[in-house]
């Protein structure tokens, strides 16, 4: 239940906004495609990677188990895309806490909250107080149980006509362009294979904790893409009446059915931000604590691997993600920081499912106590979707994509020259 509670908790965010902006690349046809194979992706990639957690039971994630299995130039890479994603995640959940909060609170500019949402839960991590796994899991359920009730809501008053309205603007082009926004349904549930070691009976607790959260999450994404684009069409719930894009489309499907001062939307609003507060705080700590590890173990400077003399948490790593996060706010392209997000996560896919292939030929001897289903099918159906989604985003995100290897390659280079790894 713990399990399902964190898998759920982790990527709800991802349902409440961000996805919207994949319908301005792909259409409803497109976007719908592209999650498809998402799917799969997530599905084959989640139980790979729980092997992973479990077989080699270190804080630092991927970059762990990609520096044993691979050594510690692609260690290194693994670690970087991981920081990436986890860094730049929270910025884009930071716009839609600050999107949601400014429908009740307009004139506080949507920017500034985003910002005390950044330094409230930066300081409540490094004071050390952290959302319980009961409490993480009572908001999860408040949260779950919002899309049920916005899908009840709307679904009555879906038409096929708007569904279909337009709905291949781009070609399959747009299935590749709306990719990164696919991915943002489910961005992040790796995070959560880290606490894999801890189960009992991981064989089977995994295949239920995690199977449970996939299930769950792939139900409320089919629900929340049909009942929130059905409504109007896809194009009102992307874009605003100024013509700039949206970070609360759920809010903007509901409008067409009840006032803007009636209950249930005020309770959308309300419960929705509970699923952003769970996935943004959730994500800042395993930020810092993959930071905290990377610095910790000489794969980063020193101080991001230190801990507050007083309060013993990772302040240094949370700080400076938190600086880094905040410049990313103030580019204001909510899109973007979802790709270069994106872009981490997919690398990270990668080396990991080439380090589970690796690892079972030259250590068949290892303790796994949590072993895939259907090796090697899964890692390998994950490794080859994960490659063609980068392939796509490089080429129909070209700038970007720029940017991303461009840090990996200055970031690999500094490593090279100055750091002193101590594993």
């Amino acid at each position: 239940m713990m399990l399902w509670g964190l898998g759920v908790g982790y990527v709800i965010s991802g349902m409440y906004f961000g996805w919207n902006l994949g319908l301005a690349e792909g259409g409803t046809l497109g976007l719908a495609i592209s999650t498809f194979f998402i799917i799969i992706l997530y599905i084959t990639f989640t139980f790979s990677y729980s092997e992973l957690a479990c077989a080699i039971p270190k804080a630092g994630g991927a970059f762990d188990y990609a520096t044993i299995a691979l050594g510690k130039d692609l260690g290194f890479v693994a670690g970087i895309a991981q920081n990436i994603e986890f860094i730049f995640a929270p910025p884009a959940i930071a716009f839609a806490i600050g999107a949601y909060f400014n429908i009740f609170f307009p004139s506080i500019p949507i920017l500034a909250i985003a910002i005390l949402a950044y330094f409230l839960f930066t300081a409540l991590n490094i004071y050390g107080v952290k959302a319980a796994a009961i409490f993480e899991l009572i908001i999860t359920i408040f949260a779950v149980g919002e899309l049920l009730l916005f899908s009840s809501i709307t679904l009555p008053h879906v038409e096929m006509k708007n569904l279909t309205l337009n709905a291949f603007p781009n070609g399959w082009a747009g299935v590749f362009a709306s990719i990164p926004f696919a991915i943002w349904f489910f961005l992040a549930i790796e995070g959560v294979a880290n606490v894999a070691e801890e189960t009992v009976n991981p064989q089977r607790t995994i295949l239920l904790g995690f199977g449970s959260a996939i299930l769950t999450l792939v139900i409320l994404c089919v629900l929340t893409f049909v009942s929130s684009v059905g409504v109007a069409g896809w194009q009102s719930i992307v874009y605003k009446p100024n013509g700039t894009t949206s970070d609360s489309p759920l809010p903007m499907a509901l409008a067409h059915i009840v006032d803007g001062n009636h209950w249930l939307y005020h309770l959308l609003i309300t419960v929705g931000l509970f699923g952003l507060v769970a996935s943004f705080h959730g994500i800042i700590l395993a930020a810092g604590r993959a930071s905290f590890e990377f610095g910790r173990v000489g794969f980063a400077p020193a101080f991001l691997g230190r801990v507050h003399s007083k309060f013993q948490t990772p302040a240094n790593a949370l700080l400076i993600n938190m600086l880094i996060g905040i410049v990313a706010l103030l580019t204001g392209r909510t899109a973007d920081i979802i790709t270069l997000s994106v872009f981490g996560a997919l690398t990270l896919y990668i080396i990991s499912m080439i380090a589970i292939l690796r690892l079972r030929k030259t250590a068949p001897e290892m303790p796994r106590p949590f072993k895939v289903p259907f090796f090697p099918a899964f890692p390998v159906i994950a490794l080859t979707i994960a490659v063609i989604s980068f392939v796509a985003m490089c080429i129909y995100n070209a700038q970007l994509a720029a940017i991303y290897i461009g840090i990996l390659i200055i970031s690999y280079g500094v490593f090279r020259l100055v750091a002193k790894p101590k594993v």
